[in-house]
C-alpha cells in the first residue's frame, strides 16, 4: 500500500501545492488578492471537478481490468477516457465564462470582485489540460506506473513558481500582470502536466505497441455509457464536497476582507493536509480494484483497512499540528495581525475535523474501487448539504458567530458523512465474497 500510496500522497501535495504557491505569491499584493485568487480558484475548481468526477470512473474500471490481467480493456478504458475529457471540457468552460458576470450575486466585496472576474476568466482556458491529465494520470496508476505522475507534479510547481515570479511582478521584461500573471502561470503549468503525461503514456506502452493497435483507437458507445453510468456520481460527489467548501469561500466573501482570508488561508492548510488520504484514496482504488478484478474479497477488505488507518493515523498528527502551532502557521501566509487572529480561532475548529476528513476521503477511495461510486455521492448530499452548510450559514449570519461558525457547520457535515460511510463499509466487508459475486456486481 505504500509504496504506491507515497508517490500518490506526493502527487496529491504537488497538485495542492500549486495553489498555495499562487495564493502566498500574491499576498504582497494585499488581503484582496489572496481573497481573489482562492475565491477564483474554488470557483474555477467548483465545475471542474464534475468533469474530474466523471474520469473518476477509470478508478473502477482500468483496476479491475488490471486485476483480471486485461491489459487491452486497459487501453481501451484509457482511450475512452480521453475522448469523455475532450467531450466535457468545452461546455464546463463555457458554464465559467457564462457565470463570471454573475459573480456579484454572491455577494462579494468590491476590492475581490474586480480581481476576481478576470482570474477565472484565465485559468479556465487550462480545462482541458487538466482533464486530460486526469485521464492519463488513471491509466499510469491503475498499472502501478506512479513515478512519471509525481515527477510531473513536482516539476510542474517548480515551472508554476517561476511562471508565477515572471507574470505576477513582470521579471525578464514581461509585463507585471498582478493576479492575473498567477492565472496565467496556472494555465502554463496545467499545460505542462498534460503533456508530460502523454510523453510517460507512449513511453510505458512503446515496447508492447498495444496502444497502436487498430481496436484500440475504436469508440465504443456503450464504453462511453458505462463510464458516465458509473462517473456521474463520482462527479456529482466530488462536485457536492469540493462546492460546500465553494459556498462556504463565496459566503465568506460577505464577510470583511480580513475574515475571508483568514478563510481562505485555513481552507488551504486543511486541503494541504487532506491530500494525504486523498492520496491513500486513490491507492486504495487501485488496489482494492484489483482485487476485485481477481476476485479476491480478502485481499480487497485487507486493502481497505490498510488504506484508512494509514490516513486516520496520519490525520491525527495533522491536527496535532494545528493545535500547538496555529500563529506560526498563518504566519508563513501573511503578517497581517487581525487575519492571524482569525486564522488561530479557525485552525482550532479545523484541527477537530482533519480526522473525520481522511476518514471520508479514504472510504470514497474504497468505494470507488469496488465500482459503487452512489453511496459516497448520496450521503455527500445528505451530510455536506442538508446539515452543514445550513448549519454553517446560521451561525455565522443569523446567529451572528462569523467566520468561525461557518467551520462548525463544515466540520460537522464532514463527521456525518466519516461515521456513516465507515458503517456501511463495515458491514459490506463483512460479507464482500457475497458481493463481489458476479451476479452482484452485475447487477
Amino acid at each position: 500500500m505504500l509504496a504506491l500510496a507515497v508517490p500518490m500522497v506526493l502527487t496529491e501535495l504537488g497538485w495542492m501545492s500549486m495553489s498555495t504557491v499562487d495564493i502566498l505569491m500574491v499576498g504582497p499584493l494585499g488581503p484582496e488578492s489572496i481573497g481573489a485568487v482562492g475565491v477564483g480558484s474554488m470557483l474555477f475548481l467548483a465545475l471542474a471537478v464534475f468533469g474530474i468526477g466523471i474520469l473518476l470512473g477509470l478508478d473502477s474500471l482500468i483496476p479491475q481490468a488490471f486485476g483480471a490481467k486485461k491489459l487491452d480493456e486497459c487501453r481501451r478504458w484509457l482511450l475512452h477516457g480521453v475522448v469523455m475529457s475532450v467531450c466535457l471540457a468545452l461546455p464546463l468552460m463555457l458554464l465559467v465564462w457564462l457565470g463570471v458576470p454573475f459573480l456579484d450575486f454572491w455577494g462579494f466585496s468590491a476590492e475581490v470582485l474586480r480581481l476576481t472576474g478576470p482570474y477565472l476568466e484565465i485559468i479556465t482556458w487550462s480545462t482541458w489540460p487538466l482533464l486530460l491529465y486526469v485521464a492519463l494520470r488513471r491509466y499510469l496508476q491503475a498499472m502501478g506506473v506512479v513515478k512519471p505522475i509525481m515527477f510531473t507534479l513536482l516539476s510542474a510547481n517548480a515551472i508554476n513558481i517561476l511562471a508565477n515570479w515572471v507574470l505576477i511582478h513582470g521579471h525578464f521584461g514581461a509585463p507585471a500582470l498582478g493576479v492575473n500573471g498567477a492565472g496565467w502561470a496556472t494555465c502554463i503549468s496545467r499545460l505542462y502536466m498534460a503533456i508530460s503525461l502523454v510523453v510517460a503514456v507512449f513511453r510505458h506502452d512503446a515496447k508492447s505497441g498495444h496502444l497502436f493497435r487498430q481496436t484500440a483507437f475504436r469508440i465504443e458507445l456503450h464504453r462511453m455509457l458505462q463510464l458516465w453510468r458509473l462517473g456521474l456520481p463520482a462527479a456529482i460527489q466530488v462536485t457536492l464536497e469540493v462546492g460546500v467548501f465553494s459556498a462556504s469561500t463565496a459566503l465568506a466573501g460577505k464577510l470583511p476582507p480580513i475574515a475571508l482570508a483568514a478563510h481562505q488561508i485555513v481552507l488551504n492548510m486543511a486541503s494541504i493536509t487532506f491530500m494525504v488520504p486523498l492520496g491513500m484514496a486513490s491507492a486504495a482504488a487501485v488496489r482494492v480494484g484489483h482485487a476485485v478484478g481477481r476476485i479476491d474479497p480478502a485481499g480487497a477488505s485487507r486493502a481497505a483497512w490498510t488504506a484508512v488507518i494509514l490516513g486516520v493515523v496520519f490525520m491525527a498528527g495533522a491536527a496535532t499540528l494545528f493545535l500547538l502551532a496555529p500563529a506560526p502557521l498563518m504566519r508563513l501566509f501573511t503578517t497581517d495581525a487581525a487575519v492571524i487572529a482569525t486564522g488561530v480561532s479557525l485552525l482550532f475548529v479545523a484541527a477537530i475535523m482533519q480526522m473525520v476528513d481522511g476518514l471520508q476521503g479514504v472510504l470514497t477511495g474504497v468505494f470507488r474501487g469496488v465500482g459503487d461510486t452512489r453511496t459516497p455521492m448520496f450521503w455527500n448530499l445528505a451530510g455536506h448539504w442538508c446539515l452543514g452548510l445550513p448549519l454553517g450559514y446560521s451561525l455565522c449570519f443569523l446567529w451572528g458567530v462569523g467566520v468561525i461558525g461557518l467551520w462548525i457547520g463544515l466540520s460537522t457535515g464532514l463527521a456525518v458523512v466519516a461515521l456513516i460511510l465507515l458503517a456501511v463499509w463495515t458491514n459490506r466487508s463483512r460479507d464482500l465474497a457475497h458481493w463481489l459475486s458476479s451476479d452482484v456486481r452485475e447487477s
